[in-house]
Formats: C-alpha cells, structure tokens, sequence
C-alpha cells in the first residue's frame, strides 16, 4: 500500500502540502468543467476529485501524478452515454455514470489480471494524437453556445452537425457573455504564458464568480451554472442490466485512461524515481474507478495539466494529491453557493483553453516530415473522430495500429549465417507463430535452394521460438519434407526449453531427435551436419 510514502522523509512534508494546494487550485476547476464537457452536474467534477484520488495515491506508482479526470476522458463518457440512449440531465444520467465508471475500472482490472499493460501500451502515438485532435476540435466546438450565449444544444451532434447548427443561432449572440468569454480566455492564455506558476483556471473562476455577484451581468443575459448540491457524495451501486448498450464505450474509455495514465506518469517520472510498472499503474486505475464509482465520479485517468502543476510545485509523493482531495471536500462542504455564482461562460473558456491544446497540429507536420505511415494513420483518426465520432475515431484507431504491428511481425526476418563444408547456417530472428511462420519459412527455404555453391545441409537456428505451437512444428516439418526433395537435409538449433516441450510431443519432431538432427547450438548443428555421410 502507498508504495510512494515508503521511505517518506520529513522534508518532503511542507514541498507535497504546496503542490497539494496548487495542483487543487487547477484539477478542481477542471474536473467541474470536465464534468459539464460529459453532461454531468459540476459536482460530480468534485466528486471525482475525492475518492478516486485517494485510492491512487494509495495504490499508483508515479509519485506527482494528479488523477482525476480528462478532456478525452469526459468527451469518451459523453459520446459513450449519448450513443446507449441516456438522455443529457436526464433523472437515470447519473446512475448510467456510476455503471459507466465501475464498468470501466473493471475492464482495466481484467486487463490487470491478464497482465496485458504491455501490450495496451502499444497503441501508437499517432493513433492518439488523432484521437486527442478529434477530442479537441469536438469538445471545442461544442463549447461555442455557452461562448456566446446562444441556445444550441449539440450534445452528441459531433463535429460537423454541431457546427452546422450552431451557424442557424449565431442572430442569438449575447455580447456581455462574448466580452466574458474573451477575457477569460485571453486571462487564461496570459497566465499559462507568462506566470504559468500561478493557479490561472482558479483566478479566472474566482474572477468569475465576482463579476456575477457585485456586476450586473446576470440581468444582462449571461447565464450561471446550475446550482452546485452542497455536501459529500452518497453511495450509489451500479446497475450491472444497463451494462450492455456501454460495454464499447467503456473499453475506449479504459483504454484512452490506461494510456494517458502511463504517459503522464513516465513523461514526470525523475531519473531517480521508481520505474513505472504497467501493471500497477491498471492496478491503481482500476480499484480507483471501481471504487469511484460507488461515490457517482467520471472515469478518472492521469491529467497532463495537474500533474505538471504538482510536480512543478515541489511534490515528492502521493500526499501531495491527498492534500488536494481535501481541499475538493472542504470546498463540497461549504462553497457550494460561492461556486453556483460561476458564470457558464468562465467555466466554458476553461474547457476551451483545456481542448484546444489538445489540437497539436505541429505533432502532425512532424509526422508528415519524418513517417509519412504515422501521418496518414493520425490524420485518419483525427477525421474519423470529426466526421463519425470518438469511439469510432478510437476503434478505428485501435484497429490501424494492430494491422501495422501484425503487419511489422510478420514480415520475415531471416539472416544467412556461417557456412562449413555443405552445411549452411540459417537464423530466424523472430519468434514464429500462426501467422508469419508460413513466410519465414519459405525464405529460409529459398536461401537454401539458391546457395551457391550449392549445399546438403541447413541448421536452423531457432532461439527466437519461444513458444512452439502445433502450427509452427507441422510448418517445420513441411519445410524438412520440401528441402528433402531438393536432396538438403534439415537440421534444428537452439530450440529454448519451453518449445522443446511441445515438438517432443509430435511425432515429426522425435523423428528429427532420433536421427541426431535436433542440437543445443548453431555451432554443434554445423560441425554434425558437416561431417554426416552426404
């Protein structure tokens, strides 16, 4: 447990209770914009700030991760509650949340079980650059009514439809809510640039929140938040029945939050700092949404923007982020009426600085400059999520980059090697397997064919095949049967222990070993290849 406070030293106390108190002063306000970015009360952006962050900070490996909740994160539970048929502020929105997040922290926990981090970390980075780029452009457009004041609702409308309705309303602007929209942008933007150490999402809020109490915006037409519900979360249990129609959506979810989660937590991890460990980190991720769950949270994930502020502030372990979850209860305890003084618009600018960030066109011009491949598989992520949607932009994502790496692993990788007499050396520097033992084996079958001079034997060195299957053994032995017809004989080399296991189960195989064809190096396969009667 809290494997970040052991070995906690002193000095570190008054540097985590800083960066506790300037990371709150950023994740807070987001996680209530966040929250209205998925059609949720600002509440529940409290609440995510609570109990999930607790659970990390006792489980998670990164010490001066901030874990909360995302723009991508909020954006997939929007587009995810919209596609099962769960109306925005409808009265079952909420209890289709707590399902949401449970069922998601139990998708990473089996992912946990099945020790499958590795393999989840090898959805490419241009496939999320796509993906953050259509969360970005659909989050930002979607920002605009609260902007200007309009009426449109273009909740689940996506990119285009969303712009195309808001073009028939733009006659409804409301100029004072423009000039408040501008400023705190402008405000926001200024801080980040020039005194980035300041909490610039929390002075923009209090600004806010002034305004509309000592001005006389409201009678102007700028419109505040929904009243904030004081108090702490009750507990809610999951309706497992509703599980169904947002099974896809939670698997983009946990998978976007695993990702993000371990990029964060590596992108801030100092060289001294433990190593991060995929299978903690899904660990961590998963008892915090399941457990999150239960207190009606948005699925959380590691945050770029509060965990650079956490960490620029000095914190050493995860106490940092337990002084943040009690500055978000103190606030749920006693500024709930402060807080429904927020201007929509100021909450809407935080939103908007926070996505349009993500819409990283130079990581594009890079790609295009160096990996034309990684360019194209981007940009058709990105367009996908503009023109479909975000879990279709994330599918297709997936989809793309297991084509490239099936389509990278099974391209042959065999090497000609030594040569003795008559008898040729042959490598294989990959493990075989279903679907590329087939091509390796036919290289390694014309090498043989069109050596020169030509030979009688060849030894296959096989050290990369870790895991013989029945597949790859009876390919081998079409390979021996094909070679013999050519009159080369098949030697085998440097098979590991655990596919020795499964070949002496095959009759083919205790054939080769009894005719001494089966040797425990390259070099013992050549010199008896060598010297057997042609």
């Amino acid at each position: 447990m809290a494997p970040t406070l052991q070995g906690y030293r002193r000095g570190w106390l008054w540097r985590d209770i800083l960066a506790g108190l300037s990371a709150g002063a950023v994740v807070v306000p987001q996680a209530m914009a966040y929250a209205t970015i998925a059609n949720m009360p600002v509440q529940v952006g409290l609440y995510t700030c609570m109990v999930p962050m607790f659970v990390y900070a006792m489980l998670g490996g990164s010490r001066a991760m901030s874990t909360s909740t995302t723009s991508t994160i909020a954006t997939l539970t929007a587009t995810t509650l919209v596609s099962a048929g769960v109306a925005a502020g409808s009265s079952n929105a909420l209890g289709s949340l707590v399902t949401l997040t449970f069922v998601v922290g139990v998708i990473l926990l089996i992912l946990r079980l099945l020790r499958l981090g590795g393999i989840v970390e090898n959805i490419s980075q241009p496939t999320i650059i796509g993906v953050q780029i259509g969360v970005g452009a659909t989050v930002a457009i979607g920002q605009l009514p609260k902007l200007l004041g309009v009426s449109a609702d273009l909740a689940g409308k996506g990119f285009l439809r969303a712009l195309a309705t808001l073009a028939t309303t733009l006659g409804e602007v409301n100029v004072p809510t423009v000039l408040l929209s501008a400023g705190s942008i402008a405000a926001l933007f200024l801080f980040k640039r020039f005194v980035p150490r300041l909490p610039g999402p929390l002075l923009v809020v209090a600004g806010g929140i002034l305004l509309a109490a000592f001005t006389g915006m409201t009678d102007a037409g700028v419109e505040l938040i929904a009243p904030v519900k004081e108090g702490l979360p009750g507990i809610t249990l999951p309706k497992l029945v509703e599980f169904a129609p947002l099974l896809g959506g939670a698997l983009a979810i946990a998978l976007m939050a695993f990702l993000e989660s371990v990029a964060v937590a590596r992108g801030i991890r100092e060289q001294n700092d433990p190593a991060i460990d995929s299978n903690r980190e899904l660990l961590a991720l998963s008892a915090a949404n399941i457990l999150g769950s239960l207190f009606t949270v948005l699925p959380v994930a590691g945050g770029f923007s509060q965990s650079a502020v956490n960490k620029g502030a000095g914190a050493r372990s995860q106490l940092a982020q337990l002084v943040t979850v009690v500055l978000a209860v103190l606030i749920a305890l006693f500024l709930g009426p402060v807080l429904s003084l927020l201007p929509q618009a100021t909450l809407a600018s935080l939103v908007f600085v926070a996505v349009v960030g993500l819409i990283k066109l130079g990581d594009l011009f890079r790609l295009a400059r160096i990996s034309p491949i990684d360019f194209w598989v981007a940009l058709t992520t990105a367009l996908v999520g503009i023109t479909l949607g975000l879990l279709p932009a994330v599918t297709i994502g997936v989809l793309i980059t297991l084509v490239l790496v099936l389509a990278e692993l099974n391209k042959p990788r065999v090497r000609v090697g030594k040569r003795r007499g008559d008898a040729l050396a042959i490598h294989i520097d990959r493990g075989l397997y279903t679907a590329n033992v087939n091509g390796n084996l036919r290289v390694v079958f014309q090498e043989a064919v069109a050596a020169q001079p030509p030979i009688t034997a060849v030894v296959l060195d096989l050290y990369r095949l870790e895991a013989a299957t029945i597949t790859v053994v009876d390919a081998l032995a079409e390979l021996d049967r094909n070679l013999a017809a050519e009159g080369i004989t098949l030697h085998l080399a440097a098979l590991p222990d655990r596919a020795l296991t499964v070949a002496r189960r095959m009759e083919w195989f205790q054939g080769v070993e009894a005719s001494g064809r089966a040797h425990p190096s390259v070099h013992d396969g050549l010199c008896a290849a060598a010297s057997a009667p042609a």
